[in-house]
């Protein structure tokens, strides 16, 4: 059975943690941050879990990385 390949995209885009949550980058900060409420743009910062149906997803192009 040959190896199954990893997306490029999602390897560069998220991790898994040790106890097998994926972390990403927090959606909505590319642009337009005068209209966001500081309060968003605070709890905005660093990275965020994902929940279990796109974690699903998301583990389904990194068969490897768990």
């Amino acid at each position: 059975m040959p190896k199954m390949k990893t997306k490029s995209s999602a390897k560069k885009r998220f991790k898994v943690t040790g106890s097998g949550k994926v972390v990403a980058a927090q959606a909505g900060k590319r642009h337009g941050m005068i209209k966001r409420t500081n309060k968003f743009l605070r709890n905005a910062r660093g990275t965020t879990t994902l929940s279990a149906p796109d974690a699903k997803i998301v583990k389904s192009y990194m068969p490897y990385d768990r």
